[in-house]
């Protein structure tokens, strides 16, 4: 809270200090430290002329103290753009978040916990780094890499993916995708290029697992594989698409599928995981089908305010996604999120995002697929029928004239089994027929 009045100074010693308000009785060592601090946290305003217990004293304001704390913030390192407010004897230094941390000053970084600006460890000046960009796992030299690992029928793969002719050298080639460089071959080189990615990147694999329920306790199937970046996208889609139904239905005797899950949407959620996962963490990325949704986690805190998230793309990986980006598993655009969103419209999906320290996209059921046909027929009818029949009373609803022969072919089944599931609907007082076997039609009834 800037002050302008009597009264907003008033709020502002009722709110004492905290994760953003300091307050210093007169300018000192300590204000750089404290400058640093609320840059590298959510941003913060020191109140110069007020004591640590909340008495505003006041203090002289003069140009040369102005130019003073503007010299202290341009000294940090990166520099700090503060804005300096006067109001009658107190003066208000607003230093906003940093878009550059981590910022240190000359007794090292230091960030806002609470009331107090503390000074940061190793590790968590590493994380920092990490999370606004500044240190990206897939542009780091692997530097144990051996080329005798190196894959050339991943590469090829690649290359014909992305359209890219091999008609210069591989290592000319590799350096005009910026995984090899003058210090080496980078992660994002061995995570798409190496025989054994784990071998150099131990958070290469993916977990695809599919459980009979809801609660993750009776897992059906349960396969992990390291096939690299191409290779992990691709066993991810065909695993989830093995498990996915999907029901048809017949206009004009046209067929038209509509899947449990949309297929785009699970492809770009299973890309969105792949290409923004945090490596760093050495974890490994699960792709979940359950009963009724499939859950996908990619382990990596947003990297900006998730006020923003839908309006704004930032890449933790450039170059993975840089190299993903020339082949038709994903645009540049930072669009993935709409797709996802708008593939689950349209198929009747619900589709949620979530963030922890990870982001998880949840697709959920669209409907019971395997006994479901229509609203005419009631729950306790489709407990007495079987998929197939399922499938003939959705498409004789849609086009009460169909033949045996079109059913046939849309159930996916012999005319003599179509015939013996009419018969069995028949004797359940299900399906009626209507008129002669030529220029009759089908009847499904409600009772």
């Amino acid at each position: 809270m800037l002050l302008s009045s009597k009264h907003s100074l008033e709020k502002v010693l009722e709110l004492c200090e905290g994760q953003f308000i300091e307050f210093k009785e007169s300018l000192d060592k300590s204000l750089q430290k404290e400058m640093a601090a609320f840059a590298n946290a959510s941003g913060g305003v020191i109140y110069l002329g007020i004591t640590d217990t909340g008495i505003p004293k006041g203090l002289e304001i003069s140009n040369r103290l102005k130019s003073q704390i503007q010299d202290i913030a341009y000294n940090c390192d990166p520099s700090i753009i503060i804005n300096l407010v006067e109001v009658a004897n107190i003066l208000v230094v607003n230093v906003p978040e940093g878009k550059n941390k981590p910022h240190s000053c000359s007794t090292g970084f230091y960030m806002r916990m609470g009331a107090n600006s503390q000074k940061m460890t190793r590790n968590e000046i590493l994380s920092l780094a990490i999370k606004s960009g500044k240190i990206r796992f897939d542009e780091q030299i692997c530097s144990n890499f051996d080329w005798k690992d190196f894959d050339d029928e991943k590469f090829e793969y690649y290359l014909k993916l992305a359209g890219i002719s091999y008609n210069l050298p591989k290592e000319e080639i590799l350096r005009n995708l910026r995984v090899l460089t003058n210090e080496g071959f980078t992660n994002a080189g061995a995570l798409y290029f190496a025989k054994v990615p784990y071998k150099y990147v131990i958070s290469s694999k993916i977990r695809c697992i599919h459980f009979n329920d809801d609660d993750r306790v009776d897992i059906l199937d349960k396969k992990e594989v390291d096939r690299g970046i191409i290779g992990n996208i691709e066993f991810a889609e065909s695993y989830l698409k093995e498990r996915v139904p999907v029901r048809f239905e017949i206009k004009e005797l046209r067929r038209k599928e509509f899947p449990e899950y949309p297929l785009e949407a699970y492809r770009e959620a299973i890309v969105n995981s792949i290409i923004h996962f945090d490596y760093f963490l050495g974890d490994t990325i699960a792709i979940e089908k359950l009963k009724s949704s499939i859950v996908i986690n990619n382990k990596g805190e947003l990297l900006f305010p998730e006020s923003d998230f839908g309006k704004r793309s930032e890449a933790r990986n450039r170059l993975l996604v840089d190299l993903l980006a020339r082949t038709d598993f994903m645009e540049k655009a930072g669009t993935g999120v709409k797709r996802v969103s708008d593939a689950c419209t349209e198929n009747g999906n619900k589709v949620e995002f979530r963030f922890t320290d990870a982001f998880w996209i949840t697709l959920y059921s669209n409907k019971n697929v395997t006994v479901k046909v229509t609203d005419k027929v009631t729950n306790k009818v489709t407990d007495k029928v079987t998929d197939n029949q399922s499938l003939i009373l959705q498409y004789i609803i849609e086009r009460e004239d169909i033949s045996t022969r079109d059913l046939a072919e849309m159930v996916g089944i012999s005319q003599r089994k179509v015939k013996e599931n009419i018969a069995k609907l028949k004797v359940l007082g299900i399906l009626k027929r209507i008129g002669p076997p030529k220029g009759g039609h089908w009847q499904v009834l409600e009772n």
